[in-house]
């Protein structure tokens, strides 16, 4: 596709969800300029509100964020259209994430109203199989309203002998899993590692070093600092994730491919913040208005960063400047009903 652009895929919330969408979006990148234009909705489907892609086959994956869970897979086409593969039970309630593992045998969901984690065998072609295992968290949190039981929010698989991470915001846990390939079951890593009350832990992010692990805390507008050694998830430090007043709830949390600047997106205030990494905890360098109230996602794609606003309906281009890590908005914002997802 040599001087035709790039393509990438947006999810988000459709009217059985209370979103205005009407699928999986497709939209053609130009790599010099970072802009976006729509080629329309290629998969009609239920809130596919986060997005996967197989790391060497032409699959897409996306959650079915419903009451009755599920998954669903599409190959892709090399202008980004989709061909239905099928669709599977999670087992869990309002599945919100999903992460295939390094190897690609592997898909794993998080099931936030469910509280649990599913495992999808998948074949050579990337295709997934009736699932293998549904873990289900047990517990709760100091919000009454928001963690009145488990609401797993992400899954995160290692590599090299790392555990699989899956973040548990009603519990106020990070809980680790090795994967039994032979049987495509999860083996529990105890204890859970648990955050402080009230925070409500919601993504994480694993810095290319490794070793350290970075994670948004969206009930108390936080960034925990984590160092992963031996398996075990070491508590290093917390740091805001805004300095702006009013009501602050952080989601998508992301790391630059060199591993200098760290990104957490801010609902309620409208903001993305850049934190640099030379140091133990992450050190503000600015705080950037998105053009929105409520950044549900960001993507970063080669020198740009694609922010999706969920209320906003749009997704907005910013080049990242390379010396500083701060993004700088380019261009229009790109219509989309619903945007919750981004994927390069």
């Amino acid at each position: 596709m040599a001087g035709r652009g790039e393509i990438v895929h947006i999810g988000g919330y459709t009217a059985p969800s209370g979103g205005r969408g009407t699928g999986i979006v497709a939209a053609r990148r130009e790599p010099r300029t970072g802009e976006l234009t729509s080629l329309g909705t290629v998969a009609v489907t239920d809130s596919p509100s986060f997005l996967a892609r197989h790391p060497t086959r032409p699959v897409l994956y996306a959650v079915n964020e419903l009451p009755d869970g599920r998954i669903s897979a599409w190959r892709v086409g090399t202008d980004g259209e989709l061909s239905p593969i099928g669709s599977w039970p999670t087992g869990g309630a309002e599945p919100c994430h999903l992460a295939v593992a390094p190897d690609g045998a592997h898909l794993f969901v998080a099931n936030y109203g469910g509280g649990s984690v599913t495992v999808f065998p998948l074949d050579a072609d990337g295709v997934p199989g009736e699932r293998t295992d549904v873990v289900a968290h047990q517990g709760h949190g100091a919000d009454p309203e928001r963690q009145e039981r488990a609401h797993a929010h992400m899954v995160s698989p290692g590599t090299g002998g790392s555990p699989l991470l899956a973040v548990d915001l009603g519990t106020d846990s990070i809980y680790r899993y090795d994967l039994d390939s032979a049987t495509g079951r999860l083996v529990p890593r105890a204890p859970r590692v648990r955050t402080a009350p009230g925070v409500g832990p919601r993504h994480l992010a694993r810095h290319p070093d490794g070793r350290r692990c970075y994670v948004s805390g969206e009930l108390d507008g936080s960034v925990l600092a984590y160092e992963l050694l031996d398996g075990a998830l070491h508590h290093r430090g917390r740091v805001d994730a805004s300095d702006r007043g009013g009501h602050v709830q952080p989601s998508e949390i992301g790391i630059g491919p060199d591993g200098r600047f760290l990104y957490v997106a801010n609902r309620g205030v409208g903001t993305v913040t850049v934190f640099a990494l030379g140091a133990e905890l992450p050190e503000l360098v600015a705080e950037v208005e998105t053009g929105g109230e409520w950044p549900r996602h960001f993507a970063l794609i080669g020198e740009h960063l694609y922010v999706a606003d969920e209320r906003a309906d749009m997704v907005r281009t910013f080049r990242v400047e390379p010396a500083t890590g701060v993004p700088v908005a380019v261009g229009e914002p790109l219509p989309i009903a619903s945007p919750t997802c981004v994927l390069p």
